[in-house]
């Protein structure tokens, strides 16, 4: 079992930046990949960025050029760096971790809001 707990969520302008956290406790050694995504009302969960072991990195096209993903040393933690962002960036945004037994854990969700 993994556990993950987001912090850093918020209300912001457009254009202003925000950073996302996630803190992952339990059986952390068997997490190959970990990642955000996000749901906005009325649609369905979808990739914001992954990064998995090695430093590899995947990103949604609408993150390309203004998010960043990036873990801790240990692997224990995993950020979303957030640039730029705009009122359809507002979301509801979850960690995910998913390990090498393609097992699937998810935090509590994290809301970020972007408006004038």
């Amino acid at each position: 079992q993994v556990q993950l707990v987001e912090s850093g969520g918020g209300l912001v302008q457009p254009g202003e930046s925000l950073k996302l956290s996630c803190v992952a406790s339990g059986s952390i050694f068997s997490i190959d990949t970990m990642g955000w995504y996000r749901q906005a009302p009325g649609k369905q969960r979808e990739l914001v960025a992954t990064v998995g072991t090695g430093g590899i990195t995947s990103f949604a096209d609408s993150a390309k050029g203004r998010f960043a993903v990036s873990t801790n040393g240990a692997r224990t933690s995993v950020f979303l760096q957030m640039n730029g962002l705009k009122p359809e960036d507002t979301a509801v945004y979850y960690c995910n971790a998913q390990t090498y037994f393609q097992h699937n854990y998810w935090g509590q969700g994290a809301q970020v809001t972007v408006t004038s």
